[in-house]
Formats: C-alpha cells, structure tokens, sequence
C-alpha cells in the first residue's frame, strides 16, 4: 500500500478516532492447516499445549472425502482438552479443539463455525484457506494462523489475509515437518511471522495467551488497551519517520494501533513505553514494524464484478479515444505484489487484442515496500493463482515456474515497478486510468483529500478513477463524476484545480522531539490555504451580519479585519502603524486597553458596555468585547475584538453656548465682523475647492497607475501559473525517468545474472552445441564446439560459411537455411576429419514470444554405436553365409526366442516363408505346430541354467508333413551385442538322422 506523509520532526497524533466495537469471539481462536504428514505435527502441538490457554483451536486437514474420519478420537489420546467435530452452527469456546469432518469447507461466521459442501467446479480445491481467510475477517487481530507439514500450497493466501489483519501467523519449521511443501509456500510469501518446530509452537502459544493484548475481553475501547497512546504514538512516528522517512502520523490510528499490539504481542512487551524503549534500541524491529504497517493483501483479479464493469463500460471507451499507435497508461498505487497491476495488464491486452488495435501498454505500479515491488518484478506466484485465474489466461500470460507460475515477459514488459510515496513524490502524468483499491481507507481525512488533487492532475482529460468498494472521493466531487457506484468508478471533470499542488504534506507538530524542543507551527499559518466554496459563503457572512471587529496578536497588532471597522478606527498622522490602540478613535482608547488586558489576564471573554464613541460632532454608545482563543496544535494566544453598537441611541451633542461680555459689540462691529468671516469663508471655500479638484486629478492618476500595476500583477500571475504548471510536469517526468532508469537497472542486472548462468551452462555441458542467428552468424558456442567447427573467441558474430569446419558435411548453410524457413528439425550422421562420427542435429531457434531467430546446431558422439553396428552387420554377413552352405535345419533365437535368421533347409524341410517365420516367436511359427511342452522347457528352462544343449527329443505334429519325432541340439551364444541362440533341429521319425552340428 502506498503511504503518504514527510517531515523531520516529531508530531502529535491527531485527535483519537473513534473505535469501533471488537468484532469476533472475545478470545483468541487458532487455525491449524496441515496435509501429509501433518497429523503427527499436530499431536506434538496438541500435547505441548497447556490447557488453559483461552484460546480456541480449529483444525483443518486434507482427508479423504469418501471415508468417515477418526481423527477426532485420535487427537483426543494426546491431548486433555475436549476433541469436537465440527457441527454446523458450532459456537466455539475457550480451552476446546475442533476438528474438520471430511469432504466439507469449515468458516467462521458470525462467531459461529459453518459448514460448506465443497464447489465442484474449483480446479484447485484450498480448505485451508478457506478457513483461514474467514477466520481473519472474523477475528481481526484476534485471529492466529499455523500452517504444518504437507506438500502443495493451501494455507498460504489464508496466512497472508490473516497478517493483513493485524493477526498472528506461523509456519512448522524443516526440521520437524515431514513435508515442507506447504510451510515453504507461506515462508517464501513473507507472510510468516515466526518459524517454529512442533513442540516450540506450542511453547510460543502457551506464551502470547498470556499476553494482556490477547486475554479474554469484554466491549472494551480502543484506549484501554493503549491508555499511553498519545505521546507514546508521537514517539513511534517520530522514530519510523526519522528511519523510513514515512510519516504515519495522519494514518488512521485504528489500523496503526492494531499493528503495533500484533508486534508487541510477538516481541513479548506489555507497555507502549516499553515498545518505544524497544524501537530506540533494536533498528530491526523499527524494519519490521514499518513493513507490518504496508498492508499487502491483494489478489488476482480481485472482486469479479469490477473487472467485469472495467471490460464492459471503461476499457472499451479508452482504447476507442486512442489512435492507432497510440498509448494507454494506467497508475496502480499501493500496487502491493504485483497482482492488481498484471491484472490489468491482461485485461488490457485481451481488450486491445479483440479491437484489433496497434496500442502500446504502459502500466505503473507503485508502493512504499521495497520488498513487495521486488516480488511484483519477478513476477513469479504460487500455484494456488489457478484459483483466480481462468485456464486460458494461464496457458496465455503464464509459463510453470518452480512449482508456481511467472508472468510472461510480454506482459512484465508493460508493467513497470517503483517505490514511491503516494502523498509526497510526484505523481505519473498523461493517465488513463488510476486504480486506487483499498488503499485511502487506511489513510486520515487530510491525506485522502491531498490525494484527489493529485490524482486529477494525473489523469487525462476524460480518464476515470477506479477506488474500493468502501472508498468515495468524498469533498472532491467537484473534481469527479461518478460513473458506477456500485464499483467505485468515476470520472475526471474538465475543471481547473483550485491551487498548484504541493507534493509534501503539511503537518502541525505539536509534541515534542528527541531533544525536548516545542516544534510549533509560524504565526499565521492558520489563515493560509485557499478558499472553498463554504468559506467563501462563510467570508460573506461575516462580512455583512456579523458584528466588525479585528483578529489581534498579543501586542496588539492587528493580523485580520472583519467586517466595516471604519466607524471605531481613525488613521493618525505619522508613519502607518497596525497597532490597535493607535489605530482606534481617540475616545475609546481608554475603554479598550482596559477592556484587552482583562481578557489577557483572565484567558476568558471580556466585555464592557456603554462605551461613549464621539464622531462627526455626536456621541453614540457602543459595546467592546474581547475574545481570546488559540489555533491547535500551537499554544499561541490570539485576540477578537468585537464592536457592537448599544439599544440606546445618544443625541447630537449641543453646541457651545455664547457667553456675554461686558463690552458689547456695535452692531456695525458685527457686520464688518460678519463680512470678514464671510471673505475668509469664501476664500477657504475656493481653496478647497481647488485642493479636491487637484485630489480627485491625483485619484485619476493613481487610479490609471493602480489598473496598470493590476494588469502588470495579472500578466505575472499567469506568468507564475505556467512556471507551476511547468514544474509540476517536469516532477512528474522527471518521477517516470528515475522509475524507468530504476526498472532498466534491475533489468541490466536481470540480464547479467542470465547470461552468467547461461555462460555457466554452456561452459558445464559436455556435447557440442552451436547457435546462430538467421544471417547464419555466430551467436554462442560451448568449448567442444568450438574445436569440432574451428572457432575462436573473435569468431562470434561472424558467419559460419566464411569459417573452415573440422566436420565432413556439404551445404550445410543450406541446410541450417531450410531449418530456419521450414521450421523442421534435420538429422544427419556425419564424420569429422578424423573419421570419428557424429549425429547432427538442426533446430529452429525460438523465442519466449514464438519467433523464429536463427537455428541450434547440436553434435552427439555416436562413434562407438557406429563401429558397433558395422561389426554386427559385419557379423550378420558372415553368419548369413555359414547359413547358406549349412544342408541341415538350423534356425537362429534372440534372448525372447523370436526367429532372427535360419537356413534354407530349414524353410524348405518344414514349408515355411521367411517372410512369415522372422520375427516370430519360435514356438509360434508355422501354424504353432511347435508350441510344444518338451520345446518350451528346452528353450527357457535348460538354456537358462546351460548354455548348451545337446539331443533333446521331441515329437511334433505337422499339418502338411505328419506327426515327426525330432532331435534339438542348441546353444547360447554370449558377446558383446544381444545373445543369440542357435539351434540344430535333426528329423529321427524314420529311425535314421541326418549328422547335425550346432
């Protein structure tokens, strides 16, 4: 699964979630999976337990399905605890065995242990895993997995499903398992937590039952059983983050609890401090935790019914939008093993294959586990994929591999692997499609909606977003639009983002580090981000309903205005000041100040009525109030002040009363009084007059220059947007070339390790091998080969004719050239100079992808057979001219007594046909006149003890010449080729015999 998060330094957890109610029994229950040879595995379990241990144990094991099963009482001799067979319905209970009956599927459902008639239809039936897939969705991290001796690979998906759930997994170890089969399957998985012999696994489970994590509970809550957790879990991402460079702090901390109980369970800690203590000490374990915390459950083609949608209702809608030679690319983070990505790939090229399309297929597929993209590059699986897997598909994208199955190199081609960190590298670009499955519900809220931004930018316009079945783009529907609901399939709206994309998450730290520093956010990093929707409605609000006032720090500066303020605020002569006191009308200053430090003081809401505010000649009463708060995770004070105007309305201030002197004015004094005032007015008036005129020509001026510094603003602004754009497609090129140059440098070393292994191979073999390309060029040689055709190193890559051969054969460019157009094999027996003698043999040369690149040219030592047989054709010449002077009936055996040569006296005295008598047995020839019993024991039994035989007498009747009495005398003959027996055969009916020599 891909992970998001960065940062150096140590953060707080964020709020605790909610925990959801323990699923499952309240205790622990164990399957145990064996098959050959497990039985007495389990008996040693079973007798090293102690019986007390709280836990229930369900046994699952391969039987034969036409027999009633006694394994239920042949457990019960070695063992204390009560033996039951499992019935339909069975609740199980603490301190019980259950044993599996025969030709049934054994679940845990519902706390409650079902009974499933086996399908039919399964090509590779797995009871095991089954089981132990049920029992992992049941239990959770209550669930423990045990895979004893037996061959195959059941129990190996099961255990994977249980790790995933934060449950605990063994294996039998070699050295006490009788079959390693189906341990080595879940041990080469990585699914295996521990390795164990019998009687140490049940020394390991006698001693996690004691385990406070694993004891027997009621409805308890999450915090009970970390009541620490909230500094403890801020030194733990601290220290994965300073190893991994992988915060998991904004992870959902149900799942991160979960696995950090599973570890201290296996590392036999009790306290969160103790683990942490454990973390600081052991860099292993800080390994291990961080791979528990990758969740690598996956399958292939996993949920049918969305792949069955993608072929039907997305696939063909990619490949119509490209053009002939065109490319579809696809991103599959959290790509785990491997599995979801060639899932697709083969989706794909089925798809691509039927539209008759010339398209090239790139898939990536991503993940923080260096050892699962490992895995996912090899390509290889076990066979229990056949479960997943339709036949064709295997026949069609896999070849059999060490027991298990490998993607074929067409399809390992298309599919690319890399580490990257979903929420902090940058992502691929140019996207068809993005397969995200089940991997946003392991994150928090703040790294799910990071996400949707970046998986927008990544897809083209019109590309669709695949997500798991309990996964929404939640606030992102602006971005979004849902396609199929049930299968989580949506689709990229053309709308622009918002805001440039960050690819670095942004984390408020608010615990303390190693060295005991408070890491606290800048001032005024609550108010940046950009506006949404609801904060722009909120903004307007505010703006026209709510009370004015000003968002002020500690000193009194102000950070933020609110509302229309310019009733309480006057500007003063001077420098330009954002202090408070300075800014506000001279009449309330007093009220203010004390109004402020009240609220400081106390840390709580001050408020003080009746405040007289003098403006424009009239005195209104108003109401200050001041509101302290702070902005977690900092501790930073900050300061509302509200203005407020009071129920009461106050009435225009009086103007200053005239006083009268005792020196009165004539009224010819006040006229001439009057008229000065009057000019002085007037002249004000003007001068006025020409001072706004000249304000409103110098407003005219900055207005024209405000528009141009706007426009110039403007033009920057799009200026930057395409710098941003710039850059953020040369990280996401920039990520395809280090993950491209990352997958070619695996596959350099690929490479050199198969040509090292070749070179090896060719070195080893002992037989003349020769390799050539369709030029009929040099490609590879062993060493005989090289002294039969005359080669040296410098030789390779030249063509065969231009070289002079030690062998004595003609044409043979020609024949290599028939080979490779014919795609026949050719065979021939050739000699070298020396005479010494050879079997040639030619045969197309063949690629994984079924074409033809040249011919393999092979020469197997056939020398001594040719001598053989030149002297038993030799011998064959002579022994046939002996027959053809000898007069008498002479007849030559093999070792099975079939006929292989006779004399012509012998054809002649008994009427047979050579044709008919080669070959035959020689008690069945003829009409099996000679089928008789004294011929028989003379032939196999006194042969067999004697290698010679001398008159021995039998009568036989024939047909055509009567009933004849005959003497045999015969003899076996021993040599280097087949024995041979010769046999004399004298005709004594009428008293008198012919002299017969054998």
């Amino acid at each position: 699964m891909a992970h998001g998060g960065d940062g150096e330094k140590e953060s707080a957890a964020p709020s605790a979630e909610p925990a959801a109610p323990p699923r499952g029994l309240p205790f622990p229950v164990v399957g145990i999976g064996a098959s050959a040879g497990g039985f007495e595995a389990l008996l040693t379990l079973l007798k090293h337990l102690p019986n007390d241990t709280g836990m229930a144990f369900v046994a699952v094991l391969h039987l034969d399905p036409h027999h009633k099963s006694k394994l239920p009482e042949l457990i019960a001799r070695g063992t204390s605890m009560p033996v039951v067979e499992i019935r339909d319905g069975l609740e199980p209970e603490p301190n019980h065995i259950y044993v599996t009956p025969p030709n049934v599927d054994v679940l845990l459902v519902e706390k409650r242990l079902r009974l499933a008639r086996r399908a039919e239809s399964e090509r590779l039936h797995m009871t095991i895993d089954h089981f132990f897939i049920s029992l992992a969705e049941e239990q959770g991290d209550r669930a423990i997995g045990i895979v004893l001796s037996g061959t195959g690979t059941d129990g190996t998906a099961g255990l994977a499903t249980i790790k995933g759930e934060a449950g605990i997994t063994f294996a039998e170890a070699e050295a006490s398992a009788k079959y390693f089969g189906m341990p080595r399957s879940a041990i080469d998985s990585g699914c295996v937590d521990a390795v164990l012999t019998a009687d140490a696994l049940a020394t390991e489970l006698a001693r996690i039952a004691q385990h406070p994590l694993l004891r027997p509970r009621k409805q308890a809550k999450s915090d009970e059983v970390f009541p620490e957790a909230a500094d403890a879990l801020a030194k733990i991402f601290f220290l994965l983050r300073q190893r991994k460079g992988v915060d998991f702090a904004l992870y959902k901390h149900t799942t991160v609890k979960r696995r950090i109980s599973r570890r201290m369970v296996l590392q036999r800690v009790e306290s969160v401090d103790d683990y942490v203590t454990l973390l600081r000490v052991n860099p292993d374990e800080i390994e291990a935790l961080f791979h528990d915390l990758l969740i690598n459950v996956t399958g292939f083609f996993r949920d049918k019914a969305v792949y069955s949608a993608l072929k039907k209702k997305i696939i063909p809608r990619i490949i119509k939008s490209k053009p002939s030679g065109g490319e579809v690319r696809i991103w599959v983070p959290g790509c785990a093993t491997g599995e979801e990505a060639y899932s697709l790939a083969i989706c794909l090229a089925e798809e691509i294959s039927r539209a008759g399309k010339n398209l090239k297929l790139q898939i990536f597929g991503t993940d923080l586990s260096e050892m699962a993209i490992a895995k996912a590059r090899a390509g290889v699986f076990p066979a229990s994929i056949s479960k997943d897997v339709s036949p064709e598909r295997l026949r069609r994208f896999f070849a059999r591999f060490n027991g298990g199955y490998q993607i074929n190199r067409t399809v390992r081609d298309a599919c690319t692997f890399a580490r990257q960190d979903l929420c902090q590298d940058p992502p691929f670009s140019r996207l068809d499609l993005i397969s995200c499955r089940n991997v946003l519900i392991y994150l928090g809220p703040e790294l799910q909606t990071k996400c949707m931004p970046i998986f927008h930018y990544a897809l083209n316009a019109g590309g669709f977003l695949m997500l798991g079945t309990s996964e929404t783009v939640g606030a992102a529907g602006d971005l979004f639009q849902l396609m199929d609901k049930k299968n989580k399939i949506y689709a990229k709206k053309n709308v622009a983002l918002g805001t440039p994309l960050d690819f670095s998450t942004r984390i408020l730290p608010s615990a303390r580090g190693g060295d005991g520093a408070r890491l606290e956010p800048a001032a005024g990093d609550f108010a940046r981000g950009p506006l949404t929707l609801q904060a722009h409605a909120d903004k307007l609000i505010l703006t026209h309903y709510a009370p004015p006032g000003l968002v002020i720090d500690t000193n009194l500066r102000v950070h933020e205005f609110r509302g229309q303020t310019g009733r309480f605020l006057e500007h003063t002569p001077g420098a330009a000041t954002l202090n408070l006191l300075q800014m506000c009308r001279p009449s309330i200053v007093a009220e203010l100040r004390i109004t402020i430090q009240k609220a400081m003081k106390t840390r709580k809401r001050a408020r003080m009525e009746g405040v007289k505010l003098k403006m424009d000649g009239s005195a209104h009463e108003i109401c200050i109030e001041v509101v302290p708060f702070t902005v977690p995770p900092s501790a930073e004070v900050w300061l509302l002040v509200l203005f407020q105007d009071s129920d009461k309305s106050a009435a225009p201030e009086p103007p200053p009363v005239a006083g009268t002197g005792g020196r009165g004015k004539s009224k010819a004094g006040d006229r001439a009084e009057i008229a000065r005032l009057r000019g002085e007015l007037g002249t004000s008036q003007d001068s006025l007059q020409a001072i706004i005129e000249e304000q409103e020509a110098t407003n005219e001026e900055l207005k024209s220059a405000n528009e141009e510094f706007e426009s110039s603003n403007e033009e920057l602004q799009s200026t930057n947007e395409e710098l941003e754009t710039a850059k953020e497609e040369l990280q996401s090129t920039n990520e395809e070339l280090t993950t491209l140059n990352e997958e070619l440098s695996n596959r350099n070393i690929e490479m050199a390790q198969v040509n090292n292994d070749l070179n090896n191979l060719l070195s080893s073999i002992n037989i003349p091998i020769l390799m050539v390309d369709n030029d009929i060029a040099v490609r590879r040689v062993t060493p005989l080969a090289e002294r039969l055709f005359n080669l040296i190193p410098t030789d390779l890559g030249r063509r065969l004719t231009d070289l002079k051969s030690n062998l004595q054969v003609s044409d043979l460019d020609a024949k290599i050239r028939e080979v490779i157009d014919s795609l026949s094999a050719f065979e021939d027996k050739v000699q070298d100079v020396h005479g010494h003698w050879y079997s040639l043999r030619i045969r197309p040369y063949r690629t994984r992808e079924n074409k033809i690149e040249g011919a393999v040219i092979t020469l197997l030592d056939i020398d001594e057979d040719q001598r053989n047989l030149a002297r038993l054709e030799l011998a064959s010449r002579s022994t046939e001219a002996i027959l053809d002077t000898v007069h008498e009936p002479l007849v030559v055996l093999d070792s099975a007594l079939r006929v292989r040569n006779a004399s012509r006296a012998f054809y002649k005295t008994f009427k047979l046909a050579p044709k008919k008598t080669y070959g035959t047995h020689f008690c069945e020839i003829g009409e099996g006149e000679w089928d008789v019993l004294d011929l028989r024991q003379l032939l196999q039994e006194k042969l067999a003890t004697s290698t010679k035989v001398e008159t021995a007498t039998a009568e036989i009747g024939f047909r055509q010449l009567g009933r004849r009495r005959l003497t045999f005398n015969a003899r076996r003959t021993e040599g280097k080729g087949e024995p041979m027996i010769i046999v004399a055969i004298g005709d004594h009916t009428d008293g008198t015999s012919a002299k017969v020599t054998s």
